[in-house]
Parts: structure tokens; C-alpha cells; sequence
């Protein structure tokens, strides 16, 4: 090459930097925002999954947008931290929006309802089958924008005093239990106490509660339930799946650019992911150990969820006859749901029912 021609090549590599390098820059801006979870650190899967977002955030951005999470309490209580989103005191949060069915019971569909969705179909429907688009739209008048950021799996049924075997036994017995799922088991004769994760075990050892749910094995362990209630029942009906969002202010969101954007929305995938990953590896070990300890295990009877179920279909009926917004995500999601399950009666559950009766033959 010639030197002439060579030193115009570099020139013009050099003027390609420099217009590059700025470029960069303004679309990768140093930004430090706030994050508050609805859980304590000690339940190290379910805040670990805010956890596990931001760390994904920030590497992908060299460091340069940086998320800061705090647990329930430092910043505002637990069931709170929509609020704080919100209002824009905070730019996100970590936390299940069916806590905030007092607002409006809309919230509780994209989060988990009684005989809803499981995990898989949750994060199919939200990804794949309108959901998003439902949610965000539900959402955006309360001024954020949602990510699925975990799921726990079906959760465990809870801890009780006592067996439950009838209906009957379930009339005034006080149940912590979140959300909508409470207005249902009331329609059975539950009396539903709403309970942040840090109060129920001086609750339930005071006996100010008679029973308490909260995740499955792994969770309700460190909680130490064990040590205060014998029997241990499922399945959780009431969370086939249950979807722990990241919530964003609308605001804030809009003012990243795309490229954080998109970082965002892989971050909490990946976080989604984890989280299932992370629980399904650590219930076996801890459901093991409880039932070594002295655990009762027991499944709800045929009765008690027939009736659960009735009471179920009759509360959407009322809700939807005057919230045109529950109306319409309910429906959609029934439908969803009467789809899957069409399909996994076919492979995932015959694969899965055969399995198990053979999981003991070696």
C-alpha cells in the first residue's frame, strides 16, 4: 500500500472513532437507580432473585447502570413497595402483585389466582399468549410497567394446628394467606389474616393464627413453621405458579434508553428463570428433611377442593359482573389456561404420572 493511501485509510479509521466513541457513550449513560423487594434477605431464592437482576444489569452494562436493592423494610414495608413505585419515591420494585388486590383484584391474574396457571403456562401466556400486553395495559394506570422477575413453582398448602379433612373444619379457622386467594377460602369459612413473610412465625406461635402458608419446602424451613405447626398440606391451589414481578415506573422507563431497555428485559428473564431453577433444586433436599424432622405432610381432600374450586368460579362471576378490567383479564387467562391444559393431558402429564409411579423401581 501505498503511504499516501495508507495514511488516508487511517484518517478516515480515526474520524470513524471519533464519532463512534461519543455515540457510545450517550446511549450507555451512568445511571444509579433503587430497588425495593417486598421479602427479607433471609430467603435468599426469593430476594435473591432482585438480587440476581441487578448483578445481570450491571454487567451487561460494564457497571454503568447500576440497581441498588434493598430488602422489605429499609426503604418502605414490604407491601408497600408498589406504592413506592408507583409514586416514583423508588424507579423499581420486587414483589408479587396480587398483595395489592385492595386496589383493584385485577392485580392478583398476573401474579397467580386459584386454579390458574403453573409456572410454565404463567410465563407462556405472559410472553406468548397476550398476557404482557393485557398486564402492561392494566398497569400503566398505575403508572409502571411489569417484568416477570421469578416464580416459586406450585406452592405448598401451609402449615395447620389441626387436620383438615372436611370443609368443616376449615369454618373460622384464621389462615395468613395473601390476596384474593383469601376472599375465596372466606367464601368456605376461612377467616383471612394478610401477613407480611417477616410476622408469621410469632403469629403462628402466639396462636394468633391457626394456620399459615407461605412458599414450599425450601422457604417455609428457614421460616422455622416446622416448629410450630405439625401439618404440612397441599397442594397451594391458590398459586399454581405465581409470577414475582419487577414493576418499573412508567416515567423512569421511558427515560432509558433502548439499549437499557432491552438489558432490562433480558435481566429479569434471566432472573425468571433462576429463580424456578433454584427452587426446584432446593425443595426436594428441604421437603426430605422436614419429613425426617417429624413433618406431617397431607393433601387437601377431594371435598375441600371441589368446594374451593366452586367458591372460586362464584367470586369471578361477582368480581367480573363489576370490574370490567378483571372481566376481561380472567376470561382471557381461562381461556389460556383451558388450552394448556387440552395439550398437557396429552404429553406433560402422562410422561409426568408415569415417572412418578415408576420413580421408586431404580
Amino acid at each position: 500500500m501505498k503511504r499516501r493511501d495508507f495514511l488516508k485509510v487511517s484518517a478516515t479509521g480515526a474520524a470513524v472513532t471519533a464519532v463512534a466513541s461519543p455515540a457510545i457513550a450517550q446511549s450507555s449513560p451512568e445511571i444509579k437507580w433503587r430497588m425495593t423487594s417486598s421479602f427479607p434477605k433471609s430467603l435468599d431464592t426469593l430476594y435473591g432473585g432482585s438480587e440476581y437482576f441487578a448483578k445481570q444489569v450491571a454487567e451487561m452494562t460494564d457497571n454503568k447502570f447500576q440497581i441498588q436493592v434493598f430488602p422489605a423494610g429499609e426503604i418502605v414495608p414490604g407491601l408497600q413497595a408498589l406504592d413506592a413505585t408507583s409514586n416514583g419515591t423508588i424507579e423499581m420494585s420486587h414483589t408479587v402483585s396480587y398483595y395489592y388486590v385492595g386496589k383493584d383484584p385485577t392485580f392478583a391474574i398476573y401474579a397467580s389466582v386459584p386454579f390458574g396457571l403453573n409456572a410454565r403456562q404463567q410465563n407462556s401466556w405472559w410472553y406468548q399468549g397476550g398476557g404482557m400486553e393485557l398486564g402492561n395495559e392494566f398497569f400503566k394506570k398505575f403508572g409502571v410497567i411489569a417484568f416477570p422477575c421469578g416464580n416459586t413453582g406450585t406452592q405448598m398448602g401451609g402449615w395447620f394446628r389441626k387436620e383438615i379433612k372436611t370443609v368443616a373444619d376449615l369454618s373460622g379457622l384464621k389462615f395468613r394467606i395473601g390476596g384474593i386467594a383469601g376472599q375465596v377460602l372466606q367464601k368456605v369459612g376461612v377467616v383471612p389474616q394478610q401477613l407480611a413473610g417477616g410476622d408469621i412465625y410469632p403469629a403462628l406461635e402466639k396462636g394468633t393464627i391457626d394456620a399459615a402458608e407461605w412458599v414450599g419446602p425450601y422457604d417455609d424451613e428457614k421460616l422455622g413453621f416446622q416448629k410450630v405447626a405439625k401439618y404440612y398440606y397441599y397442594p397451594g391451589f391458590w398459586e399454581g405458579g405465581p409470577t414475582v414481578h419487577a414493576f418499573c415506573n412508567l416515567e423512569k422507563w421511558n427515560s432509558l434508553p433502548k439499549n437499557y431497555q432491552a438489558i432490562v428485559n433480558n435481566a429479569t428473564a434471566n432472573a425468571n428463570t433462576w429463580m424456578a431453577a433454584r427452587y426446584d433444586m432446593q425443595n426436594p433436599a428441604a421437603l426430605k428433611r422436614l419429613v425426617a424432622g417429624g413433618t406431617q405432610l397431607r393433601p387437601f381432600t377431594n371435598e375441600v377442593l371441589e368446594a374451593c374450586l366452586k367458591a372460586t368460579n362464584e367470586l369471578w362471576t361477582e368480581i367480573s359482573a363489576k370490574n370490567p378490567d378483571f372481566k376481561k383479564s380472567i376470561e382471557a387467562m381461562q381461556a389460556y389456561r383451558s388450552d394448556q391444559y387440552l395439550w398437557w393431558q396429552v404429553a406433560e402429564y402422562t410422561f409426568d404420572s408415569f415417572m412418578i409411579r415408576s420413580r421408586t423401581r431404580g
